[in-house]
Protein backbone atom coordinates (compact mmCIF):
# COMPACT_ATOMS: atom_id res chain seq x y z
CA UNK A 1 0.00 0.00 0.00
CA UNK A 2 2.69 2.28 1.27
CA UNK A 3 4.73 1.71 -2.44
CA UNK A 4 1.68 2.22 -4.31
CA UNK A 5 1.17 5.73 -2.74
CA UNK A 6 4.63 6.77 -2.95
CA UNK A 7 4.70 5.87 -7.24
CA UNK A 8 1.44 7.34 -7.46
CA UNK A 9 2.84 10.49 -5.80
CA UNK A 10 6.14 10.12 -7.79
CA UNK A 11 4.02 10.32 -11.53
CA UNK A 12 1.99 13.32 -9.90
CA UNK A 13 5.26 15.11 -9.18
CA UNK A 14 6.80 14.44 -12.81
CA UNK A 15 3.62 15.44 -14.25
CA UNK A 16 3.39 18.22 -12.66
CA UNK A 17 7.72 18.82 -13.51
CA UNK A 18 6.56 18.48 -17.21
CA UNK A 19 3.40 21.03 -16.87
CA UNK A 20 5.97 23.65 -15.95
CA UNK A 21 8.52 22.78 -18.22
CA UNK A 22 5.64 22.92 -20.70
CA UNK A 23 4.62 26.36 -19.15
CA UNK A 24 8.38 27.73 -19.22
CA UNK A 25 9.04 26.96 -22.57
CA UNK A 26 6.10 28.54 -23.74
CA UNK A 27 7.01 31.76 -21.94
CA UNK A 28 9.95 31.96 -23.34
CA UNK A 29 8.71 31.68 -26.84
CA UNK A 30 5.95 34.27 -26.30
CA UNK A 31 8.55 36.55 -24.94
CA UNK A 32 10.54 35.91 -27.78
CA UNK A 33 7.99 38.23 -29.82
CA UNK A 34 9.69 41.80 -29.25
CA UNK A 35 6.98 43.73 -28.79
CA UNK A 36 5.71 41.22 -26.14
CA UNK A 37 8.93 41.36 -24.31
CA UNK A 38 8.61 44.74 -24.31
CA UNK A 39 4.98 44.81 -23.04
CA UNK A 40 6.12 42.76 -20.32
CA UNK A 41 9.33 45.19 -19.37
CA UNK A 42 6.90 48.11 -19.13
CA UNK A 43 4.47 46.46 -16.78
CA UNK A 44 6.94 45.18 -14.45
CA UNK A 45 9.81 48.32 -14.72
CA UNK A 46 7.77 51.18 -14.57
CA UNK A 47 6.05 50.65 -11.62
CA UNK A 48 9.22 49.26 -9.75
CA UNK A 49 10.88 52.58 -10.91
CA UNK A 50 7.92 54.79 -10.35
CA UNK A 51 8.09 53.68 -6.12
CA UNK A 52 11.74 54.15 -6.24
CA UNK A 53 11.72 57.85 -7.25
CA UNK A 54 8.48 58.21 -5.04
CA UNK A 55 10.47 56.67 -2.03
CA UNK A 56 13.21 59.06 -2.74
CA UNK A 57 11.12 61.96 -3.19
CA UNK A 58 9.59 61.06 0.28
CA UNK A 59 12.34 61.29 1.83
CA UNK A 60 12.43 65.46 0.67
CA UNK A 61 9.60 68.23 0.53
CA UNK A 62 9.12 67.42 -3.40
CA UNK A 63 6.14 67.81 -4.65
CA UNK A 64 4.20 64.92 -6.06
CA UNK A 65 3.40 66.71 -9.00
CA UNK A 66 6.95 65.74 -10.66
CA UNK A 67 5.54 61.94 -10.94
CA UNK A 68 2.90 61.84 -14.02
CA UNK A 69 5.42 63.49 -16.31
CA UNK A 70 8.00 60.99 -14.95
CA UNK A 71 5.90 58.50 -14.95
CA UNK A 72 5.10 58.79 -18.82
CA UNK A 73 8.79 59.82 -19.48
CA UNK A 74 9.75 56.26 -18.23
CA UNK A 75 7.07 54.68 -20.56
CA UNK A 76 8.18 56.36 -23.23
CA UNK A 77 11.74 55.01 -22.41
CA UNK A 78 10.78 51.27 -22.26
CA UNK A 79 8.05 51.28 -24.55
CA UNK A 80 10.35 51.48 -27.61
CA UNK A 81 13.72 51.46 -26.31
CA UNK A 82 15.62 51.88 -29.78
CA UNK A 83 13.28 54.83 -30.93
CA UNK A 84 13.88 58.75 -31.20
CA UNK A 85 13.15 59.26 -27.69
CA UNK A 86 15.42 56.27 -26.23
CA UNK A 87 17.94 58.54 -25.62
CA UNK A 88 18.70 58.79 -21.69
CA UNK A 89 21.30 61.72 -22.72
CA UNK A 90 17.57 63.44 -24.33
CA UNK A 91 15.73 62.04 -21.64
CA UNK A 92 17.25 64.01 -18.41
CA UNK A 93 18.23 66.57 -20.79
CA UNK A 94 14.27 67.33 -22.02
CA UNK A 95 13.31 66.97 -18.20
CA UNK A 96 15.76 69.86 -16.84
CA UNK A 97 15.02 71.98 -19.78
CA UNK A 98 10.95 71.53 -19.54
CA UNK A 99 11.87 72.95 -15.90
CA UNK A 100 14.13 75.37 -16.33
CA UNK A 101 11.61 76.76 -19.36
CA UNK A 102 8.89 76.91 -16.43
CA UNK A 103 11.09 78.76 -13.89
CA UNK A 104 11.84 81.42 -16.39
CA UNK A 105 8.48 81.60 -17.66
CA UNK A 106 7.38 82.27 -13.92
CA UNK A 107 10.16 84.88 -13.13
CA UNK A 108 9.37 86.52 -16.59
CA UNK A 109 5.39 86.77 -15.95
CA UNK A 110 6.10 87.94 -12.61
CA UNK A 111 8.44 90.90 -13.69
CA UNK A 112 6.04 91.81 -16.32
CA UNK A 113 2.80 91.51 -14.54
CA UNK A 114 3.22 91.21 -11.14
CA UNK A 115 2.25 88.20 -8.51
CA UNK A 116 -0.76 86.29 -9.12
CA UNK A 117 -2.82 84.70 -6.28
CA UNK A 118 -0.87 81.55 -4.75
CA UNK A 119 -4.12 79.44 -5.97
CA UNK A 120 -4.04 81.15 -9.48
CA UNK A 121 -1.85 80.30 -12.59
CA UNK A 122 -0.83 82.93 -14.69
CA UNK A 123 -2.22 82.34 -18.28
CA UNK A 124 0.94 84.03 -19.22
CA UNK A 125 3.04 81.91 -17.16
CA UNK A 126 1.56 79.13 -18.52
CA UNK A 127 2.01 80.17 -22.67
CA UNK A 128 5.58 81.03 -21.93
CA UNK A 129 6.44 77.93 -20.50
CA UNK A 130 5.75 76.16 -23.08
CA UNK A 131 7.70 78.39 -25.28
CA UNK A 132 10.61 78.66 -23.80
CA UNK A 133 9.96 74.98 -23.05
CA UNK A 134 9.79 74.30 -27.00
CA UNK A 135 12.35 76.61 -27.75
CA UNK A 136 15.31 75.79 -25.08
CA UNK A 137 14.65 71.65 -26.68
CA UNK A 138 14.43 72.30 -30.03
CA UNK A 139 17.57 74.74 -29.55
CA UNK A 140 19.63 72.18 -27.84
CA UNK A 141 17.90 69.24 -29.74
CA UNK A 142 16.69 67.32 -26.78
CA UNK A 143 13.27 67.44 -27.73
CA UNK A 144 11.13 65.06 -25.30
CA UNK A 145 7.38 65.22 -24.62
CA UNK A 146 7.22 65.15 -20.93
CA UNK A 147 9.60 68.29 -20.81
CA UNK A 148 6.33 70.08 -21.49
CA UNK A 149 4.47 68.61 -18.49
CA UNK A 150 7.55 69.82 -15.99
CA UNK A 151 7.45 73.35 -17.39
CA UNK A 152 4.21 73.81 -16.64
CA UNK A 153 4.25 71.61 -13.39
CA UNK A 154 7.00 74.21 -12.39
CA UNK A 155 3.79 76.97 -11.77
CA UNK A 156 2.03 74.87 -9.62
CA UNK A 157 4.79 73.57 -7.07
CA UNK A 158 3.83 75.61 -4.22
CA UNK A 159 5.51 73.05 -1.77
CA UNK A 160 8.64 73.28 -3.39
CA UNK A 161 11.36 76.29 -4.72
CA UNK A 162 11.84 76.13 -8.19
CA UNK A 163 15.38 75.37 -7.85
CA UNK A 164 14.10 72.30 -5.76
CA UNK A 165 11.62 71.21 -8.65
CA UNK A 166 14.85 71.43 -10.83
CA UNK A 167 17.26 69.67 -9.08
CA UNK A 168 14.63 66.93 -8.20
CA UNK A 169 13.18 66.56 -12.01
CA UNK A 170 17.15 66.13 -12.60
CA UNK A 171 18.09 64.07 -10.22
CA UNK A 172 15.10 61.51 -10.39
CA UNK A 173 15.10 61.45 -14.29
CA UNK A 174 18.74 60.25 -14.04
CA UNK A 175 17.80 57.39 -11.47
CA UNK A 176 15.45 56.31 -14.78
CA UNK A 177 17.72 56.97 -17.06
CA UNK A 178 20.87 54.78 -15.48
CA UNK A 179 18.14 51.46 -14.63
CA UNK A 180 16.99 52.19 -18.50
CA UNK A 181 20.21 52.26 -19.68
CA UNK A 182 21.58 48.87 -17.80
CA UNK A 183 18.40 46.87 -18.89
CA UNK A 184 18.93 48.05 -22.59
CA UNK A 185 22.50 46.78 -22.70
CA UNK A 186 22.47 44.81 -20.65
CA UNK A 187 19.39 42.39 -21.43
CA UNK A 188 17.20 43.73 -24.17
CA UNK A 189 20.64 44.23 -27.04
CA UNK A 190 21.13 40.73 -26.06
CA UNK A 191 17.82 39.46 -25.58
CA UNK A 192 19.07 36.72 -28.65
CA UNK A 193 21.73 35.05 -25.84
CA UNK A 194 18.70 34.80 -23.45
CA UNK A 195 15.48 33.88 -25.09
CA UNK A 196 16.16 32.90 -28.47
CA UNK A 197 16.41 29.16 -28.39
CA UNK A 198 17.97 28.38 -31.93
CA UNK A 199 20.69 30.62 -30.87
CA UNK A 200 22.01 29.04 -28.21
CA UNK A 201 21.08 25.27 -28.87
CA UNK A 202 20.19 23.84 -32.48
CA UNK A 203 23.75 22.60 -32.74
CA UNK A 204 23.32 19.27 -32.75
CA UNK A 205 21.35 17.75 -36.05
CA UNK A 206 19.56 14.68 -36.27
CA UNK A 207 19.61 13.88 -40.40
CA UNK A 208 17.19 10.65 -41.67
CA UNK A 209 18.93 9.52 -44.92
CA UNK A 210 15.72 9.77 -47.49
CA UNK A 211 15.25 9.89 -51.07
CA UNK A 212 17.35 11.37 -53.89
CA UNK A 213 18.03 14.44 -52.04
CA UNK A 214 19.11 12.99 -48.80
CA UNK A 215 22.95 13.37 -49.72
CA UNK A 216 22.51 17.59 -50.11
CA UNK A 217 20.08 17.59 -46.89
CA UNK A 218 23.38 15.79 -44.96
CA UNK A 219 24.89 18.87 -46.66
CA UNK A 220 22.65 21.99 -45.77
CA UNK A 221 22.64 20.43 -41.96
CA UNK A 222 26.24 20.04 -41.43
CA UNK A 223 26.56 23.36 -42.60
CA UNK A 224 24.07 24.59 -40.11
CA UNK A 225 25.85 22.77 -37.07
CA UNK A 226 28.80 23.95 -38.19
CA UNK A 227 28.36 27.54 -37.29
CA UNK A 228 28.29 26.64 -33.75
CA UNK A 229 31.41 25.23 -31.75
CA UNK A 230 29.60 22.53 -30.18
CA UNK A 231 28.20 21.57 -34.07
CA UNK A 232 27.12 17.60 -34.81
CA UNK A 233 25.52 15.50 -37.34
CA UNK A 234 24.14 12.31 -36.60
CA UNK A 235 23.11 10.14 -39.78
CA UNK A 236 20.20 8.17 -39.09
CA UNK A 237 19.63 5.21 -41.87
CA UNK A 238 15.78 3.96 -41.10
CA UNK A 239 15.00 0.18 -42.55
CA UNK A 240 11.87 -0.94 -42.40
CA UNK A 241 13.12 -4.76 -41.23
CA UNK A 242 14.90 -5.00 -37.49
CA UNK A 243 17.29 -8.06 -38.73
CA UNK A 244 18.53 -5.63 -41.79
CA UNK A 245 19.14 -2.70 -39.45
CA UNK A 246 21.33 -4.77 -37.50
CA UNK A 247 23.14 -6.56 -40.05
CA UNK A 248 23.61 -3.07 -40.84
CA UNK A 249 24.79 -1.96 -37.50
CA UNK A 250 26.87 -5.17 -37.38
CA UNK A 251 28.61 -4.16 -40.65
CA UNK A 252 29.26 -0.36 -39.32
CA UNK A 253 30.73 -1.83 -36.04
CA UNK A 254 33.20 -4.24 -37.63
CA UNK A 255 34.32 -1.11 -40.08
CA UNK A 256 35.10 1.00 -37.38
CA UNK A 257 36.94 -1.55 -35.54
CA UNK A 258 39.13 -2.43 -38.16
CA UNK A 259 39.33 1.72 -38.97
CA UNK A 260 40.91 2.17 -35.42
CA UNK A 261 42.75 -0.82 -34.74
CA UNK A 262 46.68 -0.51 -34.22
CA UNK A 263 46.51 3.36 -33.58
CA UNK A 264 46.50 5.34 -30.03
CA UNK A 265 43.76 4.72 -27.27
CA UNK A 266 43.21 8.92 -28.04
CA UNK A 267 43.12 8.55 -31.52
CA UNK A 268 40.53 5.75 -30.95
CA UNK A 269 38.21 7.41 -28.36
CA UNK A 270 38.48 10.66 -31.09
CA UNK A 271 36.99 8.13 -33.87
CA UNK A 272 34.93 6.21 -31.51
CA UNK A 273 33.06 9.61 -30.29
CA UNK A 274 32.38 10.69 -34.32
CA UNK A 275 31.20 7.58 -35.37
CA UNK A 276 29.05 6.23 -32.24
CA UNK A 277 26.21 4.27 -32.99
CA UNK A 278 23.19 4.68 -30.35
CA UNK A 279 22.00 1.06 -30.06
CA UNK A 280 19.33 2.53 -27.36
CA UNK A 281 17.16 3.72 -30.69
CA UNK A 282 16.67 -0.24 -31.96
CA UNK A 283 18.65 -2.89 -29.68
CA UNK A 284 17.86 -6.22 -31.66
CA UNK A 285 20.67 -8.30 -32.00
CA UNK A 286 21.85 -9.12 -35.33
CA UNK A 287 20.55 -12.36 -37.20
CA UNK A 288 22.01 -14.23 -40.03
CA UNK A 289 20.63 -13.33 -43.80
CA UNK A 290 20.45 -14.55 -47.40
CA UNK A 291 23.62 -13.09 -49.42
CA UNK A 292 21.19 -10.82 -51.56
CA UNK A 293 20.13 -8.84 -48.73
CA UNK A 294 23.43 -8.96 -46.93
CA UNK A 295 24.84 -7.25 -49.96
CA UNK A 296 22.38 -4.45 -50.15
CA UNK A 297 22.72 -3.89 -46.28
CA UNK A 298 26.11 -4.11 -47.05
CA UNK A 299 26.08 -1.47 -49.94
CA UNK A 300 23.89 1.00 -47.29
CA UNK A 301 26.33 0.94 -44.84
CA UNK A 302 28.99 2.06 -47.22
CA UNK A 303 26.68 4.75 -48.63
CA UNK A 304 25.98 5.88 -44.58
CA UNK A 305 30.07 5.79 -43.83
CA UNK A 306 31.07 7.49 -47.01
CA UNK A 307 28.31 10.37 -46.07
CA UNK A 308 29.96 10.39 -42.47
CA UNK A 309 33.48 10.72 -43.56
CA UNK A 310 32.36 13.11 -46.27
CA UNK A 311 31.02 15.70 -43.70
CA UNK A 312 33.68 15.42 -41.38
CA UNK A 313 36.57 16.16 -44.13
CA UNK A 314 34.51 18.82 -45.96
CA UNK A 315 32.74 20.93 -43.17
CA UNK A 316 34.53 20.09 -40.58
CA UNK A 317 31.73 18.91 -37.62
CA UNK A 318 31.73 15.28 -35.95
CA UNK A 319 29.55 13.07 -37.61
CA UNK A 320 27.81 10.40 -36.12
CA UNK A 321 25.47 7.27 -37.67
CA UNK A 322 22.94 5.38 -36.19
CA UNK A 323 20.55 2.68 -37.89
CA UNK A 324 16.48 1.71 -36.49
CA UNK A 325 13.81 0.05 -38.00
CA UNK A 326 10.22 0.80 -37.73
CA UNK A 327 8.15 4.10 -38.74
CA UNK A 328 10.50 6.58 -40.25
CA UNK A 329 8.88 9.61 -38.77
CA UNK A 330 8.55 8.07 -35.34
CA UNK A 331 11.71 6.65 -35.51
CA UNK A 332 13.37 9.96 -36.33
CA UNK A 333 11.65 11.63 -33.66
CA UNK A 334 12.71 8.78 -30.85
CA UNK A 335 16.59 9.36 -32.16
CA UNK A 336 16.53 13.04 -31.90
CA UNK A 337 15.79 12.37 -27.82
CA UNK A 338 18.15 9.56 -27.32
CA UNK A 339 20.78 11.06 -29.46
CA UNK A 340 20.72 14.61 -27.65
CA UNK A 341 19.97 16.09 -30.68
CA UNK A 342 18.04 19.64 -30.79
CA UNK A 343 17.20 19.90 -34.54
CA UNK A 344 15.94 17.44 -37.32
CA UNK A 345 16.92 18.19 -40.61
CA UNK A 346 14.78 15.97 -42.75
CA UNK A 347 14.38 15.95 -46.66
CA UNK A 348 11.15 18.11 -48.34
CA UNK A 349 8.18 15.03 -49.40
CA UNK A 350 5.15 15.83 -50.86
CA UNK A 351 1.88 13.92 -51.14
CA UNK A 352 -0.89 15.22 -53.76
CA UNK A 353 1.01 18.85 -52.14
CA UNK A 354 0.80 18.30 -49.13
CA UNK A 355 3.68 17.34 -46.78
CA UNK A 356 4.55 13.46 -46.40
CA UNK A 357 3.51 11.45 -43.36
CA UNK A 358 6.76 11.43 -42.33
CA UNK A 359 7.97 15.16 -42.24
CA UNK A 360 4.39 15.85 -40.91
CA UNK A 361 5.28 13.44 -37.67
CA UNK A 362 8.55 15.07 -37.31
CA UNK A 363 6.87 18.52 -37.53
CA UNK A 364 4.54 17.46 -34.69
CA UNK A 365 7.58 16.46 -32.26
CA UNK A 366 8.80 18.29 -29.31
CA UNK A 367 12.57 18.71 -31.63
CA UNK A 368 12.75 21.64 -33.84
CA UNK A 369 12.77 20.32 -37.73
CA UNK A 370 13.69 21.92 -41.12
CA UNK A 371 12.48 19.97 -44.15
CA UNK A 372 14.76 21.04 -46.98
CA UNK A 373 14.11 20.61 -50.96
CA UNK A 374 17.14 20.83 -52.69
CA UNK A 375 16.29 22.00 -56.40
CA UNK A 376 19.43 23.41 -57.69
CA UNK A 377 22.20 21.14 -56.87
CA UNK A 378 24.04 24.05 -54.83
CA UNK A 379 25.62 23.00 -51.55
CA UNK A 380 26.48 26.37 -50.77
CA UNK A 381 24.06 29.05 -49.58
CA UNK A 382 24.94 32.45 -49.16
CA UNK A 383 22.07 35.05 -50.52
CA UNK A 384 19.10 33.62 -48.51
CA UNK A 385 15.49 35.01 -48.67
CA UNK A 386 13.51 34.62 -45.53
CA UNK A 387 9.66 35.40 -45.68
CA UNK A 388 8.32 36.03 -42.57
CA UNK A 389 4.25 36.98 -41.80
CA UNK A 390 4.07 37.56 -37.98
CA UNK A 391 6.80 38.43 -35.43
CA UNK A 392 7.37 35.33 -32.97
CA UNK A 393 10.12 32.55 -31.93
CA UNK A 394 9.63 30.78 -35.65
CA UNK A 395 10.84 34.03 -37.56
CA UNK A 396 13.69 34.92 -35.08
CA UNK A 397 14.66 30.66 -35.69
CA UNK A 398 14.69 30.99 -39.80
CA UNK A 399 16.69 34.38 -39.17
CA UNK A 400 18.93 32.44 -37.05
CA UNK A 401 19.49 29.60 -39.58
CA UNK A 402 19.62 31.74 -42.57
CA UNK A 403 22.31 33.89 -40.74
CA UNK A 404 24.61 30.71 -40.37
CA UNK A 405 24.32 29.30 -43.75
CA UNK A 406 25.46 32.13 -45.14
CA UNK A 407 28.09 32.86 -43.10
CA UNK A 408 30.18 36.32 -42.75
CA UNK A 409 30.49 37.03 -46.27
CA UNK A 410 26.57 36.19 -46.89
CA UNK A 411 23.40 38.16 -47.45
CA UNK A 412 20.49 37.52 -45.85
CA UNK A 413 17.30 39.57 -46.96
CA UNK A 414 13.98 39.45 -44.86
CA UNK A 415 10.64 40.49 -46.50
CA UNK A 416 6.98 39.84 -45.59
CA UNK A 417 3.94 41.31 -48.00
CA UNK A 418 1.48 43.52 -47.63
CA UNK A 419 -1.99 43.71 -49.11
CA UNK A 420 -2.47 47.54 -48.71
CA UNK A 421 -0.40 50.90 -48.25
CA UNK A 422 -1.70 51.33 -44.92
CA UNK A 423 -0.08 48.15 -43.73
CA UNK A 424 3.51 49.74 -45.00
CA UNK A 425 4.75 51.27 -42.01
CA UNK A 426 3.45 48.56 -39.15
CA UNK A 427 5.51 46.17 -41.38
CA UNK A 428 8.49 47.90 -41.58
CA UNK A 429 8.80 48.51 -37.58
CA UNK A 430 7.90 44.71 -37.63
CA UNK A 431 11.08 43.81 -39.69
CA UNK A 432 12.84 46.40 -37.68
CA UNK A 433 12.41 45.16 -34.53
CA UNK A 434 13.52 41.22 -36.16
CA UNK A 435 16.50 42.41 -37.51
CA UNK A 436 17.97 44.39 -33.97
CA UNK A 437 19.41 41.55 -33.10
CA UNK A 438 21.43 39.87 -36.25
CA UNK A 439 24.82 40.19 -36.71
CA UNK A 440 25.81 40.12 -40.19
CA UNK A 441 24.30 41.93 -43.67
CA UNK A 442 20.66 41.63 -43.39
CA UNK A 443 18.12 43.93 -45.22
CA UNK A 444 14.05 44.33 -45.50
CA UNK A 445 12.07 44.24 -47.90
CA UNK A 446 8.40 45.40 -47.51
CA UNK A 447 6.45 44.17 -50.85
CA UNK A 448 3.14 45.17 -51.47
CA UNK A 449 2.04 41.61 -53.72
CA UNK A 450 1.01 38.04 -53.31
CA UNK A 451 3.95 36.05 -50.96
CA UNK A 452 3.68 33.06 -53.78
CA UNK A 453 4.11 35.71 -56.74
CA UNK A 454 6.78 37.54 -54.66
CA UNK A 455 9.03 34.78 -54.00
CA UNK A 456 8.32 33.79 -57.47
CA UNK A 457 9.36 36.78 -59.41
CA UNK A 458 12.59 37.41 -56.59
CA UNK A 459 13.57 33.41 -56.04
CA UNK A 460 16.26 33.04 -58.68
CA UNK A 461 18.39 36.39 -57.13
CA UNK A 462 18.54 34.06 -54.32
CA UNK A 463 20.61 30.73 -53.34
CA UNK A 464 17.78 29.78 -50.96
CA UNK A 465 14.23 30.53 -49.88
CA UNK A 466 13.17 30.02 -45.97
CA UNK A 467 9.81 30.24 -44.70
CA UNK A 468 7.53 28.97 -41.79
CA UNK A 469 5.43 25.84 -41.48
CA UNK A 470 2.54 27.77 -40.50
CA UNK A 471 2.65 24.95 -37.28
CA UNK A 472 1.00 27.98 -35.23
CA UNK A 473 -2.04 27.90 -37.29
CA UNK A 474 -5.18 26.50 -37.08
CA UNK A 475 -5.96 23.79 -38.93
CA UNK A 476 -9.02 25.59 -40.31
CA UNK A 477 -7.15 28.54 -40.87
CA UNK A 478 -4.44 26.54 -43.17
CA UNK A 479 -7.31 24.88 -44.79
CA UNK A 480 -8.95 28.10 -45.80
CA UNK A 481 -5.53 29.97 -46.35
CA UNK A 482 -2.86 26.77 -47.63
CA UNK A 483 0.40 27.43 -45.89
CA UNK A 484 3.45 29.01 -48.20
CA UNK A 485 5.19 26.12 -49.31
CA UNK A 486 2.28 24.06 -50.42
CA UNK A 487 2.28 27.20 -52.79
CA UNK A 488 5.41 26.98 -54.26
CA UNK A 489 5.69 23.08 -55.21
CA UNK A 490 6.20 24.41 -58.74
CA UNK A 491 9.12 26.77 -58.69
CA UNK A 492 12.91 25.89 -59.09
CA UNK A 493 14.42 26.92 -56.39
CA UNK A 494 15.73 25.23 -53.03
CA UNK A 495 13.46 25.54 -50.33
CA UNK A 496 13.97 25.46 -46.21
CA UNK A 497 10.61 24.97 -44.63
CA UNK A 498 11.12 25.87 -40.55
CA UNK A 499 9.30 24.58 -37.55
CA UNK A 500 9.78 25.23 -33.97
CA UNK A 501 9.21 21.58 -31.91
CA UNK A 502 6.39 21.40 -29.83
CA UNK A 503 6.91 21.97 -26.06
CA UNK A 504 6.87 18.96 -24.14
Amino acid sequence: MFDRVVRRVGDVLRRLRRIERRELVELRRWMENTSNLVHLSVLVFVPLLIALVTHLSNLTALSFLLFPPLASGTYTLFADPEGQYADPIRFVAGFAAGAAAGWLAEAVAVTLFGPVGSTTVSPVSAALAIFFAGAVTWGLDVEEPAAYSTALLVLVAVDAEPWEYLLAVVGLSSVVAFVFVLWRSRFYERRAQYLYGTTRGDDHVLVPMRGETATKTALFAARLAAAHEAGKVVLLDVLDDPEHAAAERAILDDELSAATSGVSADTDMAAKSESRRSDSVDPEPAEAVDDETAEAVDDAADRLQTEAQRIRTRIGVPCEVVVASGSPGTVAVRAARETNCDLVVVPFESENGHLSGVVRTIFNGPTDAVAFRSRTGKERWRRILVAVSRPGDSAHAMIDFAERLAGRGGHVSICTCISTETERRTAENKLAKLVETTRGHVETRVARADIKSFIAANAEAYDLVVIGSSGDRSAASRFISPPTFERLESLDCDLAVVDRGRAN
